[in-house]
């Protein structure tokens, strides 16, 4: 895919910033936090399957993988010899993941808030918490299958915003929000099914790679932050006060400063 393809939106100039987002959002959920880095970095916010002017997913059959979203970033790469950073938000930091192990020798840091690798739970016998996601998961592909979008995405609001979330959506919003949904049905292809291990993560991605994840978040990511807080030795693993899965866009004022310090 070229850089015609992937959708994106961009601020800032000097060393380049990669900017992944998460199910639902799309690259404009980086508003706030392009506006903090435009004066220090050259900021680009990419669309991922599905989301903006991206084309939807289109496997004929296969699953989706993680590192088809990934290679979305490979015409953004700077030229041999330069490298960039990369900051990716749930769906996106396991994305983000995948991009810097594909292109590691390109990648100088990387920031993952609440990142969502929900595999690895299984894998470490987390089991309680993988049930959780899988719970999510079958959900939302039932009821993708049938069209009953609105059912999912009631669910899908509640679980990751808390409890009357949807409830309290205005009906505009909610008819919108059921059809940004709609990629998340092949993302959970990628997050469940992907094969790296924790230390093959630890080799691969940068030393300077940051953590984040809010002390009020959901169990599954809550138990994901400490599993790699646990297993892997040299990353930097740091807690959001308050704000839940949804920090980066409830609490920037929180969450923007951490970014900019793992950048610097």
């Amino acid at each position: 895919m070229d850089i015609h393809e992937t959708d994106f939106i961009e601020a800032g100039s000097g060393e380049k910033v990669i900017l992944i987002h998460s199910s639902v959002a799309g690259a404009k959920q980086w508003r706030s936090l392009m506006e903090a880095l435009a004066g220090d970095f050259h900021v680009i916010a990419i669309n991922l399957f599905g989301y903006g002017k991206t084309r939807a997913w289109e496997g004929n059959g296969r699953l989706q993988r993680l590192e088809d979203q990934a290679r979305l970033i490979e015409p953004f790469l700077p030229p041999a010899g330069q490298q960039v950073s990369i900051v990716g938000h749930s769906f996106g930091g396991s994305v983000a993941m995948k991009a810097a192990a594909l292109f590691k020798g390109q990648v100088r840091r990387l920031v993952l808030i609440e990142p969502n690798p929900f595999y690895l739970l299984k894998e470490h016998r987390r089991a309680a918490a993988y049930e959780e996601a899988v719970a999510l998961r079958d959900l939302i592909k039932t009821h993708g299958k049938t069209g009953s979008w609105e059912v999912a995405a009631e669910r899908f609001v509640d679980y990751w915003n808390g409890a009357g979330s949807w409830s309290s959506m205005p009906d505009d919003r909610k008819q919108k929000f059921c059809h940004a949904l709609q990629p998340n049905f092949y993302e959970w292809d990628a997050v469940m099914q992907e094969g790296t291990t924790l230390r093959e993560w630890e080799r691969d991605l940068p030393a300077d790679t940051t953590v984040l994840a809010a002390a009020d978040t959901v169990r599954t990511i809550d138990e994901i932050y400490e599993l790699l807080k646990e297993n892997v030795s040299g990353w930097g693993f740091q807690r959001i006060e308050r704000g839940g899965h949804m920090a980066i866009m409830s609490s920037p004022g929180q969450v923007n400063p951490m970014v900019m310090a793992a950048l610097s």
